[in-house]
């Protein structure tokens, strides 16, 4: 007789990255309601740890609370990058979570301006860290020779001048702007890099002077950036890009790229206020931007965006941050010592 498959149950896949970090990720069955996902995750993690606490519980997410609650590390971190609760389809218990997760953790990383300052009154220890940048990487698209060869097969024969994006494509992007401006300038080309995630490809807008490429791996976007006149980051002004610093920014910098920008707040205040990036509020404006952009020898404006960048290298940041997390161990620590002593002294 035949046996029934076996049922798809939780595990977790295991895999080494090059750097030595080991990475576990939960495999669930799509069958489990929330509660028993939720109990299904924290065995697989309680399994995986052994019986033993954490030195330091880093949360990307406050969804994560709901599986590590039970948890003690010695120091808990929460690197909040974005206000996740506003995304396109986030889960009603993000603000919940939110507020517990602040309550529980010892210090507070903030992924740009706007985020510290909507965090910052929310608990005591909330540091400011805005998005970093790989130069020596992006800086490879600068190299004279990186603009001789014809580049990426799939970008090779589109005509010039191409502006670019890259990053993932999502309710962030307006995309009637795209489109406004590739209707107006068709002699332009929109090269558009990205996965399309959480909306309807067949939103995105089609014509034959845009190019949606796809999404492609880190190590290949200079080849791209050293192909482009223009980096674009066509933002639509919701509720999801308000807290936004985006990586690009000085991604598109470094790799001597110009930059025009929707008024994201982070990015016209730390960027535009600078003079390294073109903020325009609608097509015309990105396209009067753009052809500005274009129009200015990039070598004249080098210099000081490499003097900005030389800030904001992600070894520097993470520097930074160790101060931090270290600081929020003493102190907890310390706290603990008086509690200590004095139940010590009660009981001579």
């Amino acid at each position: 007789m035949r046996q029934a498959p076996a049922p798809d149950l939780p595990r977790l896949e295991l895999r080494r990255m090059p750097e030595g970090v080991e990475v576990a990720t939960p495999v669930l069955p799509d069958t489990l309601d929330e509660a028993a996902a939720d109990a299904a995750q924290r065995a697989l993690l309680d399994g995986l740890l052994g019986g033993e606490q954490p030195a330091i519980a880093w949360y990307y997410t406050p969804m994560a609370l709901a599986f590590t609650a039970h948890l003690h590390p010695e120091v808990a971190v929460y690197d909040c990058m974005d206000e996740l609760s506003a995304f396109l389809g986030a889960s009603p218990r993000l603000v919940l979570l939110g507020r517990r997760l602040l309550q529980r953790v010892d210090v507070v990383f903030t992924g740009g301006r706007s985020l510290h300052e909507a965090k910052r009154g929310l608990h005591p220890s909330v540091h400011q860290f805005a998005s970093g940048v790989d130069v020596a990487h992006f800086g490879k698209a600068r190299a004279p020779w990186m603009a001789a060869v014809p580049g990426p097969a799939d970008q090779a024969a589109i005509p010039r001048p191409r502006l670019g994006w890259f990053g993932v494509v999502d309710e962030r992007m307006d995309l009637g702007l795209v489109e406004a401006v590739a209707a107006r300038r068709p002699d332009w080309s929109l090269v558009m890099i990205g996965p399309v995630v959480k909306i309807d490809p067949a939103s995105l807008p089609r014509r034959p002077n845009i190019h949606w490429l796809g999404g492609k791996p880190m190590a290949e976007l200079p080849a791209y950036l050293a192909g482009w006149e223009c980096g674009l980051m066509p933002f639509a002004m919701n509720e999801s890009t308000r807290y936004i610093s985006p990586t690009k920014t000085p991604e598109y910098l470094a790799a001597g790229v110009p930059v025009v920008s929707t008024p994201v707040m982070d990015v016209a205040r730390d960027w535009g206020a600078k003079g390294l990036v073109a903020i325009a509020a609608d097509a015309d404006g990105v396209i009067a931007a753009a052809e500005a952009a274009m129009a200015r020898p990039r070598q004249s404006w080098w210099p000081e965006a490499d003097r900005h960048l030389a800030n904001c290298s992600w070894d520097s940041i993470w520097a930074a941050m160790q101060e931090r997390i270290r600081a929020a161990a003493a102190a907890k620590a310390g706290s603990r010592k008086p509690a200590i002593a004095a139940a010590g002294q009660t009981h001579v």
